[in-house]
């Protein structure tokens, strides 16, 4: 096979280990060198050569003997917030420090029960808090696209930046996300790739470290709509452990990449032609809108009127739920201790030191929504318009099967240009708040390039439950897109 292993999708390399075109060893040492050549981009966290090797060597085996899983011997790359049994986890925060767990995430472990092969753990904004990976303990992640004339570094999108940054730049074949307000699906955009966030409760949250637990959705980052695919359907399935995961048939969804989408009824909603929002992206928007109508399907004009409070509505509930969750982080049990001359103050110096500046803020906004004069005015509310949003939605899917819209409000941005503000930071999920706080399934296809020459993304979101078409209209877009740049900063070795 002449394609360098690295660029090749989760099927490509499929079907030549099927052919012994090449073996697991060789494609995971392939991707094991593409991230020594690549570490200025500061994707992986920490790097598994050894259990990466150790696994394709098994892998190898078990295709020999005839017994081959799904998935046998894929190279991945797992976000740094699932539980990796006698592998540090550290949700880049300081606070957990050397923290290496005793199980596996439900995730991964089904993962590796089909045949994955882990290439490390990868980079992420500080308990997924963030738009631009620029929150983590250990350092920003670089976006591997560069807008043309200029060299200034990217971000990569948040809080999963690591992993789209690492399969734009093929360091894996395929990554793990999580999905709390656009996690997956921002990222995937400013990155080039395609990720999708599956319905609330499609994938187990067991093993996860947790941000907002009513919110939090594992997914995946793949280079198309088959390799998501394909990979969805290994990460997916009924979890006793996880009293939110659902009891839910998990049908084959590469079945549904027929390319036929006529009388599909794809859904515009006014709303998201937000004022500011740039002429490159309505432009996109506009041409997805043609890809879909030439494909045969029926373009609808949809309403979701409570889209506006969306991003409000989600900065009172997810930092309140943070608040509740990051309690646990007291230098206790596990982690990062700093000895105060009594329990309180060492609970104090243990937070004040191990939380980063973005952790801190969103704790205290959720400890303040949910103190005893304000619990009403703003998170009770709050819980009451998130249900309104869901309810728009369930009233736009009695006219249309999907709905078509931009990922995001703009391009991948320099390092740095945003990082004093935080609600220019926060308007990156305008588009991608309202499917999530409603848990509805959402995907971004990467669908053309910005002026400056870097990738934009479509979004379609889907009914509950109901991936196989969103997948389907992915697929129609990605195709018509013929989506082929490549990203400049991808060093190989000579």
């Amino acid at each position: 096979m002449s394609k360098d292993l690295t660029e090749l999708t989760v099927a490509e390399a499929l079907q030549g280990l099927e052919n012994k075109d090449f073996t697991s060893v060789e494609i995971t040492k392939a991707h094991l060198e593409a991230m020594e050549n690549s570490r200025s981009l500061n994707a992986y966290i920490t790097e598994t050569p050894e259990i990466a090797l150790k696994q394709a060597k098994e892998s190898d085996k078990k295709r020999a003997s005839g017994d081959a899983r799904p998935l046998e011997g894929i190279p991945v790359g797992i976000k740094d917030l699932f539980c990796t049994k006698d592998v540090k986890t550290t949700a880049a925060s300081k606070i957990i420090g050397n923290f290496v767990p005793k199980y596996e995430s439900t995730v991964t472990q089904k993962m590796f029960d089909d045949g994955c092969v882990m290439l490390g753990k990868l980079n992420l904004d500080e308990f997924a808090m963030g738009s631009s990976n620029t929150t983590s303990h250990f350092g920003n992640v670089i976006n591997p696209w560069k807008e043309k004339e200029s060299d200034k570094d990217l971000v990569p999108g948040g809080s999963s930046g690591g992993s789209a940054s690492a399969v734009a730049a093929g360091l894996c074949l395929a990554a793990t996300g999580t999905d709390t307000g656009g996690s997956i699906r921002q990222p995937a955009s400013f990155c080039g790739v395609t990720g999708i966030k599956p319905t609330y409760g499609r994938c187990s949250r067991y093993g996860i470290v947790a941000f907002a637990s009513s919110l939090d959705q594992a997914g995946v980052f793949a280079k198309n709509t088959e390799d998501c695919a394909i990979m969805l359907k290994s990460m997916s399935g009924f979890d006793p452990m996880d009293s939110t995961s659902a009891d839910i048939e998990v049908p084959d969804f590469t079945n549904a990449l027929t390319g036929d989408i006529k009388g599909l009824k794809i859904g515009i909603p006014k709303e998201y032609k937000v004022d500011g929002m740039s002429e490159e992206i309505a432009n996109l928007w506009d041409k997805g809108i043609e890809y879909m109508k030439d494909a045969g399907a029926e373009i609808v004009d949809i309403s979701l009127p409570h889209t506006k409070y969306a991003l409000a509505t989600y900065y009172i509930l997810a930092p309140a739920e943070a608040s509740s969750n990051l309690a646990r982080y007291d230098g206790v049990r596990y982690g990062l201790r700093v000895e105060g001359s009594s329990l309180d103050e060492t609970y104090e110096k243990t937070r004040a030191e191990g939380f980063g500046d973005e952790v801190k803020r969103r704790i205290l906004i959720g400890a303040y929504v949910l103190s005893a004069g304000y619990y009403d005015a703003y998170y009770v509310k709050a819980q009451k318009v998130r249900r309104l949003i869901s309810n728009d939605f369930r009233r736009a899917y009695e006219k249309c099967d999907v709905i078509l819209t931009p990922t995001t409000p703009s391009a991948a941005f320099a390092i740095g240009e945003k990082q004093d503000d935080p609600i220019a930071m926060y308007l990156n999920d305008v588009f991608t708040v309202p499917s999530s706080l409603a848990g509805l399934p959402a995907m971004s296809v990467p669908a053309g390039l910005s002026s400056k020459g870097l990738p934009l993304g479509l979004q379609i979101i889907g009914k509950a439950w109901d991936e196989a078409t969103v997948l389907k209209a992915g697929d129609v877009i990605e195709k018509a897109a013929c989506f082929s740049a490549k990203p400049s900063k991808i060093i190989r070795a000579a």
